[in-house]
């Protein structure tokens, strides 16, 4: 006996593409986009939303791409690593993160990057604790964090140095 998959119209923004897409129900939003759309920076570690390999945007707040269905994603905009990287949203912080060798695998980097994008933009005054907690959500095997750590604190410091070179 064969069973027939029934699927869903969703229609999605995703790194400013708008689109109409056809996603079973149970299908979760990394799956869609790795699958789906061959967006594969988001990577699936855990399956639980512990590791933050799957980190993107949704509506301009990082989620777990593994706990959201494609379909919570009906009428919202997702951004992925790619979009941000397009974008040049993070240039800085990659190339922090080069500086620093604060990658190593790179299994962990997409997710550490989409939470280190995020935290530079609603806490810009973070410091070196406020940073170490922002990212716990997020595993690295590789690299001790430290270098990661130093990469996020250097961005920051940057920016705030820019925003007070522009104030004055």
């Amino acid at each position: 006996m064969s069973q027939s998959r029934s699927t869903c119209s969703i229609d999605v923004t995703v790194n400013g593409q708008p689109g109409r897409y056809e996603v079973e129900p149970r299908q979760h939003l990394v799956d869609f986009l790795r699958t789906e759309l061959e967006l594969t920076g988001s990577h699936l570690g855990c399956e639980h939303g512990v590791c933050g390999a799957c980190t993107v945007k949704l509506d301009d707040a990082i989620v777990r791409g593994c706990l959201v269905l494609a379909v919570q994603a009906d009428g919202k905009s997702v951004q992925t690593i790619e979009g941000l990287t397009e974008q040049g949203a993070m240039r800085d912080l990659q190339q922090a993160f080069l500086r620093r060798n604060a990658l190593q695998c790179g299994f962990c980097t997409s997710g550490m990057l989409m939470a280190a994008s995020e935290l530079v933009v609603t806490q810009p005054d973070a410091q070196r604790e406020e940073v170490r907690a922002f990212i716990a959500g997020n595993y690295c095997r590789c690299t001790g964090y430290h270098a990661i750590v130093d990469a996020i604190c250097e961005v920051l410091q940057a920016r705030r140095e820019a925003a007070q070179g522009v104030q004055a």
